[in-house]
């Protein structure tokens, strides 16, 4: 009986974790092919099946359900372990993984990412955007970047400095054909783009005015769960939409998109990165938030500064 390798058992968590043969293999850098053979080695030398494989579905069997139960917190005491040791090294090197909402992925990417990658060319950075809020420790990721209010209470959250706004916004066509809205009642006579969140409900559009908040359940001839889709429906004179500013600020500025109800839309606190306090951090994950607290601290004076200058 061959020996079973630390990569094998870091194979049927990562297929366990991702779902899929071919996603589990892009996480660890090698072909489909190759893990399947890889597992198909490691259930002959256990005797038993660990996932119950067919071209539409992949489960684990009750053997494999067992494996991963028992297996999966020692292989994180040994991943920790790691990174305790890799934390001595005077040069960071390895992965971070980084699970991102679209939108605070494009925040991120320039100031924050490649500036890294530039200070520290041993590190590999990979993000993975998705609208739902997963368990980045059950998913394997190191961060995860989100707006303040939706990181979990048990996380150690560090702010990206940057307040953040929502914005109304139509098309100038859109307006001469339908009128302004005036005060946010006035948006329940006009055609909007809803938004479907991750967990399936519709969002609301929260405005709020010197301490009075509304929330409004917009009608609309459009359902849409992606800001890429809503952008481009409204820039087609369709209907108003609701953003995250930096979403359609260069179309506000372009002349594009035409704001509204500005004075209703506050800043509000903006995006934190966040990771369990728990785990030890590696030499690269320590540089990385050292960076994002820097870059936070100028964001919050270059923010200052603008608002003194108005």
């Amino acid at each position: 009986m061959e020996k079973t390798s630390l990569a094998d058992l870091n194979a049927v968590m990562a297929i366990t974790r991702r779902g899929t043969f071919r996603a589990a293999a892009i996480d660890l850098n090698m072909s489909t092919t190759a893990l399947s053979l890889a597992i198909n080695k490691l259930e002959a030398n256990l005797g038993v099946r660990l996932f119950n494989r067919t071209t539409r579905s992949l489960s684990l069997t009750s053997a494999g359900k067992l494996f991963v139960e028992q297996i999966g917190p020692a292989l994180q005491g040994i991943e920790s372990g790691l990174e305790a040791v890799r934390s001595e090294r005077d040069t960071p090197s390895g992965t971070i993984r980084i699970n991102a909402a679209p939108f605070a992925a494009r925040e991120i990417i320039t100031p924050l990412v490649l500036e890294f990658l530039r200070r520290y060319p041993d590190m590999v950075v990979d993000i993975v955007t998705e609208g739902r809020l997963v368990d980045i420790v059950a998913d394997g990721f190191d961060l995860g970047v989100r707006v303040a209010g939706l990181i979990p209470t048990d996380m150690i959250a560090v702010p990206l400095g940057r307040p953040q706004r929502y914005a109304v916004v139509a098309t100038p066509q859109y307006l001469d054909k339908h009128g302004v809205p005036l005060v946010p009642p006035d948006l329940l006579n006009h055609p909007c783009i809803r938004v479907r969140l991750p967990d399936g409900s519709l969002f609301r559009w929260r405005l709020e005015k010197d301490g009075e908040i509304v929330q409004l359940d917009v009608r609309g001839p459009i359902i849409l769960d992606e800001t890429s889709l809503s952008r481009t429906a409204v820039l087609e004179h369709t209907a108003i939409g609701f953003f995250l500013e930096q979403s359609v600020l260069a179309d506000i500025e372009a002349g594009r998109l035409t704001r509204l109800l500005d004075d209703w839309t506050p800043p509000f606190p903006g995006l934190c990165l966040y990771y369990p306090g728990r785990r030890n951090l590696s030499a690269g994950l320590k540089a990385f938030l050292a960076l994002a607290r820097v870059h936070a601290a100028a964001a919050q004076k270059a923010t200052r500064s603008s608002q003194n200058a108005v």
